[in-house]
């Protein structure tokens, strides 16, 4: 089991027995992407995928980590400075940028010694670094006493990610991760972080298709998505998308430009089928469930422009195979990364086959793809 492992890992680091291990897991959206930082309404779960940190207390006021993934590198600073984001070493600014952040927050940390192993497959959009981020504020908050709830890890989680690793991410990654719950997905509210769980039926699955055309997303084009949509919502008199609808975008058009009319009709229109979609999910009609997620695939392909002719092809590949018994679209902050599909279990071994040999034909490659279910979120696994 990967408890054992990481246990045996930091004790091969450290020469001691780490007293806390931590887990937080990635997610995968079923449908609402690129409305969390427009405070709209996103449907994640939690994976069984995620990353696991193991502790250890120190006498004095440093922060020493090992990172696993990264063949065991080094990274430490102190709590007694001021903590900046390390150049040469990007993995370190989650965990920075958490420490920074309570600190400012006023809370009283101690110095530790830290291994950090994760399985999320790097790349494919899952949220490593939300899963990073989120199981060091869970250790920090257990570690120091800090009782931080779900909402509280996600944002503290999200800012580190904002202001230290220098992406504009909105919050679904994060609260997925603190509060995911096994068997369901949330229906959360990026307004005021509030969400429903919403079960999924048992005789469905979640694949995840990972096209492993590799995304990176700091400093690229999801930050000018984002600066897209904040001009969308100035040229409209609001604050964000989410204060305003596909109505008022219609009689505000000419206020705005092409490129920032598309962005922000992808969102409210993205907003709409969320919700649908959602509904759908708990009242059993797949039917719904399936226009809601082919819909979207389609808006963020020709309105946000963030797909690419690899995952379109997953897409219609899987699409092929159902009929209006799940659902299939690109997931994740796009230009890469994976699909997820929402389909029968009964199916999902016969969808798997005809996706790898038809993906294998057209692109060279063997696409990765996971049977998943809903997970829970940021937990304790020693202590």
């Amino acid at each position: 089991m990967m408890r054992e492992k990481i246990a045996d890992r930091f004790a091969s680091v450290y020469k001691n027995n780490a007293r806390n291990i931590y887990f937080a897991p990635g997610r995968v959206n079923l449908i609402g992407e690129h409305t969390d930082y427009n405070d709209g309404f996103v449907f994640p779960c939690a994976l069984k995928f995620g990353t696991y940190i193991a502790t250890s207390g120190r006498d004095d006021r440093c922060i020493r980590v090992c990172a696993g993934n990264f063949n065991d590198e080094f990274n430490q600073w102190t709590l007694d400075q001021s903590i900046e984001p390390d150049p040469n070493c990007l993995w370190s600014n989650y965990l920075r940028g958490v420490c920074a952040l309570l600190l400012a927050q006023g809370h009283r940390l101690t110095g530790l010694d830290v291994y950090i192993e994760g399985d999320v497959p790097r790349g494919a959009g899952l949220s490593s670094s939300a899963s990073l981020s989120v199981a060091f504020a869970k250790a920090l908050s257990d570690i120091n006493g800090l009782n931080l709830g779900v909402s509280d890890l996600a944002r503290v989680a999200q800012a580190a990610e904002n202001d230290f690793a220098g992406c504009s991410c909105g919050i679904m990654d994060q609260l997925a991760s603190a509060g995911g719950r096994a068997g369901h997905a949330l229906l959360l509210d990026c307004e005021d972080l509030g969400f429903e769980l919403v079960s999924i039926p048992d005789d469905l699955t979640i694949l995840i298709i990972d096209s492993r055309v590799e995304r990176n997303l700091v400093g690229s084009e999801y930050n000018d998505r984002r600066s897209d949509c904040e001009r969308a919502a100035k040229a409209l008199g609001v604050t964000t998308l989410r204060h305003t609808n596909l109505s008022a975008l219609e009689q505000g058009r000419s206020q705005l430009d092409e490129l920032a009319y598309r962005r922000a009709r992808h969102v409210l229109s993205e907003n709409e089928r969320t919700l649908r979609c959602a509904a759908a999910l708990k009242a059993n009609d797949m039917a719904v469930v399936y226009q809601t997620m082919r819909d979207s695939h389609i808006s963020m392909r020709d309105d946000f422009e963030i797909t690419v002719p690899a995952i379109d092809f997953l897409v219609a590949t899987v699409d092929a195979q159902l009929n209006n018994d799940g659902g299939v679209r690109m997931t994740g902050g796009g230009f890469g990364g994976c699909v997820v599909a929402l389909v029968p279990k009964t199916k999902a071994s016969e969808i798997e086959t005809i996706v790898k040999t038809a993906y294998c034909e057209a692109y060279g490659i063997e696409p990765n793809i996971y049977h998943c279910e809903a997970e829970d979120g940021a937990r304790t696994l020693l202590e």
